[in-house]
């Protein structure tokens, strides 16, 4: 009888593990839709500032922004580390890490220093245990994205690219590919390749009125628009991870679907076995007697 409670116990605990699975699962598609619609709105926003910005510098040859001057020789380097708040997702932050690591690794044998910035708790927490050198991190930024939140720290390695003591800025993050994949990624964010801007020559060419001059509005729309590839990124991210919880949650119901049905089998089996063994003992008994 102690074998059979132990069994029942143990169905019941899956059981109710399922239902949380299950619900965590449901949950995620309902974020997850509104997670690639915030992720597909910041595109055309990005790609509009981009095009403007490229005009005016065609326009302007004789000004270079700061974002866009190479420094040429390597020595220190920033890395923008983006990941979720919480678990329950999957591989999805420890294969953005491994890149993080990586990069990191090959860095330290070219005798480069690497100034990290963390966005999402669980990157901070492996970043810090990792012994990386955090300047500025970001944590807790809920379902929603504000701008706000991450300009201030990534401002610091913004700013230490423009007074020349960072040489390049590299952009980790999950790419959101599809429902069933996400992929981690890295991208240079600075310094911009004259390709970047490239204005769309297949719209017509615009001239603007710049106010107060075309050299002010050019900082500001590039500087517009690599906080919109940031934010994108975090979008993107945020994208990934309701996609990456929602198969995780998934794959767990059905395992834990699979765990009940093995236990049902085995309480079955040695239900029908006890059974089986008091008929023995009692026509053995009638037969004795």
């Amino acid at each position: 009888m102690a074998a059979f409670k132990e069994i029942r116990t143990k169905i019941k605990s899956v059981e109710s593990t399922r239902k949380i699975t299950k619900a965590m699962e449901m949950v995620a598609v309902s974020k997850m839709r509104k997670a690639q619609d915030r992720m597909r709105a910041s595109r055309p926003y990005a790609e509009r500032v981009r095009n403007i910005a490229g005009h005016l510098a065609e326009a302007n040859p004789d000004y270079v922004h700061p974002f866009m001057i190479e420094h040429g020789v390597l020595r220190r380097a920033g890395l923008i580390v983006i990941t979720t708040d919480k678990g329950l997702c999957g591989g999805m932050n420890t294969n953005v890490l491994r890149l993080v690591t990586n990069r990191m690794r090959a860095y330290a044998e070219s005798g480069v220093a690497a100034d990290v910035v963390a966005v999402g708790g669980k990157g901070a927490g492996f970043l810090n245990r990792f012994g990386a050198h955090v300047v500025s991190q970001v944590t807790q930024l809920g379902d929603t994205p504000h701008l706000e939140r991450l300009i201030g720290p990534v401002k610091v390695l913004t700013d230490a690219y423009v007074q020349d003591e960072i040489d390049e800025i590299r952009l980790c993050y999950t790419h959101f590919l599809n429902t069933m994949t996400q992929e981690p990624v890295e991208e240079v964010l600075l310094p911009m390749g004259s390709e970047t801007l490239r204005a769309d020559r297949s719209a017509l060419r615009r001239d603007y009125i710049c106010e107060p001059d075309a050299q002010t509005v050019i900082d500001d729309l590039v500087t517009n628009y690599v906080e919109a590839l940031i934010y994108r990124a975090v979008a993107e991210n945020m994208a990934s991870e309701q996609s990456a919880r929602r198969m995780a949650m998934k794959a767990a119901t059905d395992n834990a679907g699979n765990v009940i049905g093995e236990l049902t089998l085995k309480y079955n089996k040695s239900r029908q076995a006890s059974i089986t063994q008091e008929i023995t003992e009692i026509v053995s008994g009638a037969a004795a007697v």
